[in-house]
């Protein structure tokens, strides 16, 4: 069950969510994952990562995306350790 909100059309019929129930997968430098309302200005420092969807739809997208949760910087770091 969703709890999105949904639009009603003119003729009284369900039309979706609303733009206002639309968000964006958002990517930070360290590439870290968010979602940010898609009606609403960006953040300083996100990027649109590129899918916009339900806020479900872009949770399970970061799910299936981000595998390493670690900063780049504390990555790049470590890599530079095996060396």
């Amino acid at each position: 069950m969703t709890h999105d909100k949904l639009v009603t059309g003119t003729d009284g019929t369900e039309a979706g969510p609303g733009p206002e129930d639309l968000y964006l997968v958002v990517r930070n430098d360290e590439e870290q994952y968010s979602i940010w309302r898609a009606d609403r200005e960006m953040p300083a420092g996100w990027h649109p990562e590129g899918l916009r969807g339900s806020r479900q739809e872009c949770l399970d997208h970061i799910g299936v995306i981000w595998t390493d949760m670690r900063p780049l910087s504390l990555r790049r770091r470590l890599a530079g350790a095996d060396v």
